[in-house]
């Protein structure tokens, strides 16, 4: 059992090794990208809802009068 570990972290560290980590500007540009397009839909996704609510308050008003 302790050889099987063993042998699996061997093999964890040596594909670390192989892996290309991006560089800190990268990091933060990638970063900075996803939260600008998360505010942006959140935005966008608030506004779209405000419209449908209110075509929704004004057919309900409409029908139930």
């Amino acid at each position: 059992m302790i050889e099987r570990i063993r042998s699996f972290l061997t093999e964890v560290s040596a594909e670390l090794k192989k892996v290309t980590w991006p560089q800190r500007k990268e990091v933060r540009n990638t970063t900075v990208v996803v939260i600008v397009s998360v505010f942006f839909f959140g935005f966008y996704l608030f506004i779209v809802d405000l419209i449908f609510a209110h075509l929704i308050r004004t057919i309900q008003s409409s029908v139930f009068k």
